[in-house]
């Protein structure tokens, strides 16, 4: 895995390593900003899949 990994970072065709680590950057920044709003909605779903889990 690992070394697929480095494999296409490595890559000269397609995303270069600078748009791939902006990519990243943005990524985790989104994160950041929205965290709380994600983790209420990881709960609510997880909520949801086990109250409708019982009824089965």
């Amino acid at each position: 895995m690992l070394k697929q990994i480095v494999r296409v970072l490595r890559d000269d065709r397609g995303i270069g390593v600078v748009e791939m680590i902006l990519i990243l950057v943005v990524l985790i920044g989104l994160v950041i900003i929205f965290k709380e709003q994600l983790t209420n909605l990881v709960n609510s779903i997880f909520k949801t899949i086990t109250s409708r889990s019982g009824s089965i």
